[in-house]
């Protein structure tokens, strides 16, 4: 369920030369931990076997990819090379890397296998909000929105197989925080994500539709780290629960607006908006108000250190918190009120961000997404840059701190969901 996979493989099979799948392991990748790196490398594990059945050779090579690919090209005589695509800054500079340091007879394709509507094609600029992409979306899915092609058995060997792996010696090379641990519902690969497609269609989507933004609900499809990681393609999700809508027709539509209007409105962002992740990125109006009440006297301020501990007089965002750290994800509707929390208990908006975007990246499970610039797990974008910078939304009443950004509180969210109950469920252990 890949198309730079079956554009590579198309061209393989049009040449009559074998295929090869690289994957550049690197050290670090920004605030990424064990807990993501072994979610990846336990996936691709089951993507080397499938290529093994393919008659694919599968190499994992260890460092940055301007630094071990293009030598690879060379060494094994490649004649093409295909790679996915990220709208995110630190991907797309290895992009660049690798073309300049590619022979120059050697072409280089960049297919968005990662959206269903590639995002160049969605849109040529930074887009205003859901409302200004939604129709473009929308008109291009009968065009995108298709069954794919299969994989097939490859019929050319490569002339010397590729070296065994061995998976635990890749963790040595990893300069990653290992603190914060595996976490024990969310089973990497794509058997184990398929598997919770499958479940979501079966017993959750009845309800995503009235119950996704009660915290308390199991009413969401939970996907979110497989479809981070590539195990699980969001083309496959849409498709399958497309299947449903005569049964299910809010759900379903309710389900292709988060999953693919939302998604891609934030991979667009991404793209376009080089200060995705700064204040900078943020609209005229919202950096006008925020720069206005950027003194105002904060009610609580906290350290970063006291916010990661869950260590607040707020025993929902503590709740909220303690989830995130726990089990590698919030809830989409807690996400929003999370972030808008920590615009008000710290001492600005670039704080609120950077505090906000460190502490998404290195606890959850689809952090270092465009997604997580500007999630989308509820009805409303729940990300960094909506709840503190008014991203894709619109200026509200004036208030203190916030200033024209809309506002959230615990009174709002009682009236919303039994909020005892979730602070029960994560209430802290010491």
């Amino acid at each position: 369920d890949n198309w730079a996979f079956l554009y590579a493989q198309r061209l393989a099979l049009k040449q009559e030369l074998p295929l090869h799948v690289c994957f550049c392991l690197v050290p670090k990748f920004l605030e990424a931990t064990i807990r993501h790196y072994r979610f990846m490398l336990r996936g691709l594990q089951e993507v080397a076997e499938e290529c093994a059945e393919l008659n694919i050779s599968f190499h994992l090579l260890v460092g940055y990819a301007k630094d071990v690919l293009p030598t690879f090209v060379t060494e094994h005589g490649v004649g093409g090379l295909v790679t996915d695509f990220s709208p995110l800054r630190l991907p797309r500079q290895w992009v660049e890397d690798v073309r300049e340091r590619l022979p120059e007879d050697v072409p280089f394709a960049q297919v968005d296998a990662h959206n269903i509507v590639p995002c160049w094609v969605a849109s040529p600029k930074q887009e205003y909000s859901a409302r200004t992409i939604r129709g473009k979306i929308h008109a291009l899915l009968p065009e995108f929105l298709t069954e794919f092609p299969p994989v097939v058995r490859h019929p050319h060997p490569p002339s010397c197989p590729a070296e065994p792996i061995a998976w635990e010696a890749c963790y040595s090379s990893l300069q990653v925080d290992h603190s914060v641990k595996e976490v024990e519902w969310a089973t990497p690969g794509t058997a184990a994500g398929m598997a919770v497609l499958k479940s979501f269609i079966a017993e959750r989507l009845k309800s995503f539709s009235t119950h996704r933004n009660d915290p308390n609900k199991a009413a969401l499809s939970n996907l979110s780290p497989w479809l981070h990681f590539g195990q699980v393609s969001t083309q496959r999700a849409i498709l399958e629960v497309q299947k449903h809508r005569h049964n299910y027709k809010d759900s379903v539509d309710a389900f292709v607006e988060e999953a693919v209007v939302r998604r891609e409105l934030a991979e667009n962002f991404c793209y376009y908006n080089e200060n995705y992740d700064s204040v900078q990125g943020a609209y005229d109006w919202a950096q006008t108000t925020l720069k206005l009440h950027a003194k105002d006297k904060r009610p609580y301020l906290y350290s970063l250190q006291e916010l990661e501990q869950g260590a607040t007089h707020d025993p929902l965002w503590n709740a909220a918190q303690l989830q995130m750290v726990r089990e590698g994800k919030m809830h989409g509707f807690l996400r929003m009120y999370w972030a808008k929390k920590i615009l008000e208990w710290t001492h600005s908006p670039e704080e609120a961000l950077q505090f906000a975007i460190y502490l998404n990246d290195r606890y959850e499970l689809d952090g270092r997404d465009p997604n997580g610039y500007l999630t989308l797990l509820s009805l409303c974008l729940a990300g960094c840059l909506w709840s503190i910078c008014g991203i894709h939304d619109q200026g509200w009443a004036e208030r203190p701190i916030f200033g024209k950004i809309r506002y959230m509180n615990y009174a709002g969210c009682k009236r919303k969901f039994d909020v005892d109950q979730f602070e029960r469920r994560y209430a802290p252990t010491h």
